[in-house]
């Protein structure tokens, strides 16, 4: 069974300046709304299985929320659907802004 892996913020960051990431935002519209990290995709959670052909390929993927738990909801989805190299991010923003990374604003 596939299954998914938890990055924390310090490594993500290193991920993303070493090769190209797909990050995607499962957070509510209006918590997207309060800033992103920079790069990623607003899919709100309920959306993920609608638009799993939008997360397909080799790269990694990499799920974010608010605290981790819907981006792990996430991750043991796709993961299950059998793509390789998908991440959650522990902590989610809350972990991210504790890091010292800041979020930007939705476009």
């Amino acid at each position: 069974m596939a299954s998914y892996q938890e990055i924390d913020s310090i490594r993500l960051q290193a991920l993303m300046s070493d090769s190209d990431v797909m990050l995607v935002d499962v957070r509510t519209d209006e918590e997207a709304a309060r800033g992103i990290i920079h790069g990623a995709t607003h899919i709100p959670l309920h959306l993920i299985p609608l638009r799993t052909q939008e997360l397909e390929g080799e790269t990694p993927l990499v799920f974010y929320c608010h605290s981790g738990i819907r981006s792990a909801q996430a991750s043991s989805f796709i993961a299950s659907q059998g793509r390789e190299n998908v991440f959650n991010l522990r902590g989610g923003v809350l972990g991210w802004g504790a890091a010292g990374y800041a979020l930007e604003p939705k476009r």
